[in-house]
């Protein structure tokens, strides 16, 4: 009897457990923000059908002075900047966010549709930590994401126990 009861505690809990590990772990992983900064409306919805698809959450700016409101409020996990902006350029974009302590540590990536050497150059400086060339693939985005995050795209993780 008590051998069963062992049993059915233990069993209980690890499934528990098990569904407790889940929901945190979907929950933190539904929770990750991405700004999308992009000027272009086709580019911009389809950038985040894309990152919605992977599992995150999406802001999407059409300009500079958004771009810094939405950073400060929201303080995504990672910034995806059009080079190209209507106002200010996403290189002196990515340049602000860099001096606000609020923002000075979000990953900003550049996007852009050609890349120079002088425009790396000034992208580095600003503090633009890598740059994509449009169109970009799912696979890139995904490896982007994971290597400035450090969080592997896993929607769930399950633990089983013993």
């Amino acid at each position: 009897m008590q051998r069963n009861l062992c049993y059915f505690l233990e069993r209980f809990y690890v499934k528990r457990a098990t569904r407790i590990l889940t929901a945190v772990t979907m929950e933190s992983r539904v929770k990750k923000t991405i700004l999308i900064v992009e000027d272009h409306d086709d580019c911009r919805e389809i950038l985040g059908l894309l990152l919605t698809k992977i599992g995150y959450q999406v802001i999407k700016a059409r300009n500079s002075k958004d771009a810094v409101a939405f950073a400060e409020a929201e303080e995504p996990a990672l910034i995806f900047m059009d080079v190209e902006l209507p106002d200010v350029d996403g290189i002196k974009t990515s340049a602000m966010l860099r001096q606000n302590p609020k923002t000075c540590n979000i990953p900003i990536v550049a996007l852009t549709a050609w890349m120079s050497g002088l425009w790396r150059e000034k992208a580095s400086k600003a503090g633009i930590k890598t740059y994509l060339l449009k169109p970009v693939s799912s696979q890139a985005l995904k490896e982007t994401i994971e290597e400035l995050t450090n969080e592997p795209l896993i929607r769930a993780a399950t633990v089983t126990l013993p």
